[in-house]
């Protein structure tokens, strides 16, 4: 692969171990890891946990989470979200907020099934850094406070601070301890159990029976590269199916646009908990869908954290994990400083809860692999726009030889309705959209356009990218 730097940061470089992340300590934490003998998975967990306290609007251990890892020559896919309570009756309409938009909280388990099946230092070990900065503060990165001061949030967790204001997440951390003691116990039995059924319509019973699962990925070779997703309950299908309409058109702004609105199309049609959505990216169902006629498709906006890691023998860790919309339910358990999340809020996509069943799910990590070897883990987070951003992310990598950094510096578009909303650095693009019958916004909001990370594999290097819509940075050893 050959490289074109961005205008602006360079792509970081290592050649033992990196982290990418969307925050600072969680960067570092991620690193630490690594110091002290820690592997990819290891590294990977100790950063998301920081983010579930640097970042709490996006974040938390109140949400769900997702994992591919790349170990050995092999991948395993950990689908890590959890159900809509067993005894809940259907519910239309579907709640966007409050006790009745609260499913399981996965994460935690899923950190706990990630380092038990791949980490080396042990669950505790890995929260040291995200209980230290609960308990003794951290200061608060600008795009993070943007964002805070935008949607407010909790008054359990506080006012929304400013730039560099000391925050302290006394009550997190003491849960955070807690777990570290307990293991996954201490969260899904016992007190604080307790608390989150008391704030929400989920009952003790529908925590302690939840259990992650680990998955066959799905994967489409896009033009000598290898893409891989993880199935429904995620819009996974939607990038792969957008890549593989792409591929048999040109990789135009226009084409791009054209194969995620299909591909949208077809994903809030078909992906449900547990669908076979493997026929939307078979080469018959590509062939016939690429003449198909794209129609207006609205997806409501979320909030998420990515982050990857890749270590000295080069397993690799995509992990994302999310609260949906900011500070998602709104609602924080009590005496606990869990934020919960409304994951609920997308049953809206198949028209009424399911008991015991699983929502539409926007989170999804991503990995290449080429010629059978790791190319590396890559995501973009921002609710619903992942699909969307994972298309344009790697058409960028692989159509025009983009180095992480650069391919996550372009400027993005995202398919709203009848609308398409463009970036700034798209903007001399409306004439020609418009001319092919697309209706474009100049968008102004950046925030809208998610946040990612990439490491890639070069000879003995490692080539990462954070996002510069973030407050993270990518760094090696």
């Amino acid at each position: 692969m050959s490289y074109r730097f961005a205008f602006g940061r360079p792509p970081a470089v290592a050649a033992r171990g990196m982290v990418a992340t969307s925050q600072p300590l969680a960067s570092r934490a991620g690193l630490r890891m690594l110091e002290q003998g820690g592997n990819a998975a290891d590294a990977a967990i100790a950063a998301a946990a920081v983010c579930c306290v640097t970042e709490p609007m996006s974040t938390g251990i109140g949400g769900d989470c997702f994992a591919l890892v790349w170990r050995d020559g092999r991948l395993d896919a950990m689908d890590a979200a959890g159900p809509a309570p067993g005894s809940a009756a259907p519910l239309t309409p579907v709640a966007e907020n409050g006790p009745s938009s609260v499913t399981v909280p996965g994460a935690v388990a899923g950190w706990a099934e990630l380092a038990a099946r791949h980490g080396r230092l042990g669950l505790d070990a890995c929260l040291a850094a995200a209980i230290d900065a609960a308990e003794e503060g951290f200061a608060v990165a600008p795009r993070t406070a943007a964002i805070w001061q935008r949607v407010g949030g909790p008054p359990e967790l506080g006012p929304a601070p400013s730039v560099g204001d000391l925050v302290r997440l006394t009550e997190l951390g003491s849960t955070l301890r807690r777990i570290a003691a307990e293991g996954p116990d201490g969260f899904y039995r016992g007190p604080v159990a307790a608390a989150i059924a008391s704030a929400s319509w989920l009952e003790e019973d529908d925590l302690a029976g939840f259990a992650p699962r680990w998955v066959e990925p799905l994967r489409l070779a896009y033009r000598g590269t290898e893409v891989v997703e993880l199935p429904p309950p995620t819009q996974g299908i939607v990038a792969l199916e957008a890549l593989g309409l792409l591929e048999r058109s040109s990789p135009s702004l226009a084409s791009r646009i054209r194969c995620v609105k299909l591909a949208l199309e077809d994903g809030l049609a078909r992906v449900r908990d547990g669908a076979d959505v493997s026929g939307l990216i078979d080469p018959g169902y590509l062939d016939r869908r690429r003449s198909g006629v794209d129609a207006p498709v609205t997806e409501p906006p979320g909030g998420t954290v990515y982050l990857c890691a890749v270590d000295e023998d080069r397993m690799a860790v995509s992990f994302i994990q999310s609260l949906y919309e900011a500070f998602g339910s709104g609602i924080v358990a009590p005496g606990t400083g869990v934020a919960l999340q409304n994951r609920g809020a997308c049953f809206a996509v198949s028209g009424a809860v399911e008991p015991g069943r699983r929502p539409y799910h926007t989170i999804i990590p991503g990995m290449l692999v080429r010629d059978g070897d790791l190319l590396g883990p890559f995501g973009v987070m921002g609710g619903f726009i992942q699909a969307q951003a994972h298309t344009q992310l790697v058409s960028a990598v692989v159509d025009d030889g983009l180095d992480p950094q650069a391919a996550l510096d372009r400027p993005r578009f995202r398919v709203d309705g009848d609308l398409v909303r463009l970036e700034e650095g798209l903007w001399e693009r409306e004439a020609d959209l418009e001319q092919l019958g697309y209706r474009t916004v100049r968008e102004t909001n950046t925030f809208s356009f998610g946040g990612g990370q990439a490491i890639f594999v070069q000879g003995d290097a490692l080539i990462g990218g954070s996002d510069p819509r973030k407050d993270g940075y990518a760094a090696g050893l």
